[in-house]
């Protein structure tokens, strides 16, 4: 048995790894103490989330591996699930790598390249870029702009006899055969790394300078190379500042969520300038918690592989929420730094706008996948529902909201009304009303109960999907009403429901005793009252037009000749009594099955 085993593990840290009876892995975990982690999937009622309960219950074998650091262990625990791939583990949904610009800073006469591996050779690598075409151009300029060789040769123990067509084309000063000396060439590289490194503008005022100088001696070829240089500076700035940040060097780290799916993005800020943006794509992590994603980020960027993602290391890492290991994060990579690095979550200033801008930025990529997976060339969800989703932590972003109200005068006429939105604007095909059966008189509760059953069953009939979200004009006994009808119907399961209250503008949520108070400055507030408040003039009027078409036929019973058949005709034709007696004889007239005496006689008793 599994559990024989574990009383006899052994306290010291390693990395877990779980397997089925074909001995695959599938789950990878590192401890601090093997026994005591590996026991706590085993005790009490076991692991909060379903997918860890269900691996526990594959599970028939145990692997460890003991290390001899809680740092080992987590730099571990990122390679084995990087080789393995575990099914319960959170995973990158793809691993592909992005393109870098290498410069072989090791070796006498660096060169200047395109490579997707990073690996630790002693050159220094930049990116990473968002395309290939990207990286590309910037490296075209660096030709254009530099004499850099673009030869094989191991420099200066293997060289040509004679330079090659590069040299006699301008694009190579051939240090090859020594008409370029060492130093001047590693002063040129050195001209390319500050820009590599986003530091241009002193360098641009020092090639600007040396422009002026070049041409106040009429020295015009010299010149013409300088504005070259310079529009090369101009060029790479242009293709990796995306966005000026503000002081220091950090790397911001934000995510996004939306169901089973995840995304995060890693903003490289290097002197202020925002340089490039790494996404990381998660799948299946409906169940996992906002740390454990933020950890799976953090792993996936600067652990997995190895050291090759950790070539370039800023001081700083900024990010959202806290997570567990941020010490044993802070003490791996202040190792790979060779300088302190700190991990911090910013709560107000510029921090926590540099992590909105992270945030903005998983959230663009999760909507961009969210497209693309889908093949819809609809608009993508506003930036609001995604605040809704945070502020209120819904397991999805709610992209199609529907709102439920009931209207009635003194328990007359009730009726209940449901409206749509869908990416924060109405949709008016999806919007429903309907009388309310039940003799509820005044209480809103039944008739909450019945509306949203009716709703939600009619919709399913007519394969139709639910929404994301459900909100309910109303307070809690409301919300109750809600979820007592939804419990009724199996497919509604993993719909949200909320209700807005009015007076204080609160939020009550099923699973949470207190309501939410949402700032009634932002967005995401507005966007439910605008809802409630569409929901609420679309019942309103409904009930308005069936008391006036009770009041028109209540006086038209009145009078001799309009029985049943006319009136209906006549609630049909004209709707309530005011267009009634507005009318003339020869509206009247028209309609099928009266004459002009009986259109005299109905105006006679209505005036």
């Amino acid at each position: 048995m599994l559990t024989d085993s574990i009383n006899r593990l052994t306290t010291r840290p390693g990395v877990y790894l779980f397997r089925d009876g074909e001995g695959a892995v599938l789950y990878v975990g590192k401890a601090k103490s093997l026994r005591s982690r590996v026991q706590s999937y085993f005790r009490g009622d076991g692991p909060d989330s379903p997918r860890i309960r269900e691996m526990v219950e594959r599970a028939v074998d145990l692997e460890t591996i003991v290390v001899g650091t809680e740092s080992e262990a987590l730099i571990l625990e990122a390679n084995l699930i990087k080789e393995h791939h575990p099914q319960y583990n959170i995973l990158l949904r793809d691993d592909k790598r992005y393109p870098y610009i290498k410069v072989t800073v090791q070796e006498p006469f660096p060169r200047v390249l395109v490579t997707r591996k990073t690996p630790h050779d002693g050159s220094r690598y930049f990116g990473p870029f968002t395309g290939v075409g990207a990286v590309r151009r910037a490296l075209k300029v660096i030709q254009r702009a530099y004499t850099v060789r673009s030869c094989r040769y191991k420099l200066p123990d293997e060289a040509p006899s004679r330079p090659c067509l590069d040299y006699h084309i301008g694009r190579c000063l051939a240090p090859c055969v020594a008409l370029q000396t060492r130093d001047e060439y590693r002063a040129m590289i050195g001209e390319i790394l500050s820009i590599l490194e986003g530091d241009t503008e002193e360098l641009r005022a020092v090639v600007e300078a040396r422009m002026r100088d070049a041409a106040s001696t009429l020295d015009f070829e010299s010149a013409g190379r300088h504005k070259t240089v310079l529009d090369g500076i101009d060029a790479i700035a242009r293709e990796q500042r995306v966005h000026r940040v503000g002081g220091g060097s950090k790397d911001l780290i934000g995510f996004a969520r939306d169901g089973d799916r995840a995304s995060g993005a890693v903003l490289r800020v290097r002197s202020g300038l925002l340089l490039g943006r790494r996404v990381h794509e998660f799948e299946s992590v409906r169940d996992e918690s906002d740390e454990a994603i933020l950890t799976a980020i953090v792993q996936s960027e600067y652990l997995a592989g190895g050291a090759d993602r950790r070539s370039d290391l800023p001081p700083e890492l900024l990010l959202p929420t806290a997570i567990d290991d941020a010490p044993v994060f802070e003490a791996v990579l202040s190792e790979a730094r060779g300088a302190r690095l700190k991990i911090r979550v910013p709560e107000r200033g510029e921090g926590m706008r540099l992590v909105s801008l992270a945030r903005d930025n998983a959230r663009s990529a999760l909507e961009d996948r969210v497209i693309r997976d889908s093949g819809s060339r609809e608009e993508r969800a506003d930036e609001t529902l995604h605040e809704l989703r945070d502020r209120l932590r819904l397991k999805v972003v709610p992209r199609l909201i529907a709102c439920v109200d009931v209207s009635h005068l003194q328990g007359s006429d009730p009726v209940g009304s449901v409206v749509l939105f869908e990416n924060a604007e109405p949709r008016k095909a999806g919007y429903r009303r309907m009388r309310i059966k039940g003799d509820w008189g005044n209480d809103d509760y039944r008739s909450i109960e019945e509306t949203v059953r009716r709703w939600a069953s009619r919709r399913l009939a007519e394969e139709e999907r639910l929404p994301d979200l459900l909100v309910v004009d109303g307070g809690k006994g409301q919300l109750g009403a809600a979820m007592g009808a939804l419990a009724e119907i199996s497919e509604a399961g993993d719909m949200a429901v909320i209700a807005l209250a009015k007076r204080e503008e609160e939020v009550f949520l099923p699973d949470r005793s207190s309501p939410v108070l949402l700032d009634k400055r932002r967005r995401p507030l507005h966007l439910l009252q605008r809802i409630r408040d569409e929901a609420h003039r679309f019942g309103i009027t409904y009930n308005r037009k069936l008391r006036s078409r009770r009041t028109l036929t209540s006086e038209l019973a009145q009078i001799p000749g309009i029985g049943p058949g006319r009136q209906r005709a006549l609630l049909e034709r004209f709707g309530s009594v005011r267009d009634l007696r507005t009318a003339s004889e020869e509206d009247i007239a028209r309609v099928p099955g009266f004459s002009k005496a009986l259109a005299a006689r109905i105006l006679t008793y209505l005036r």
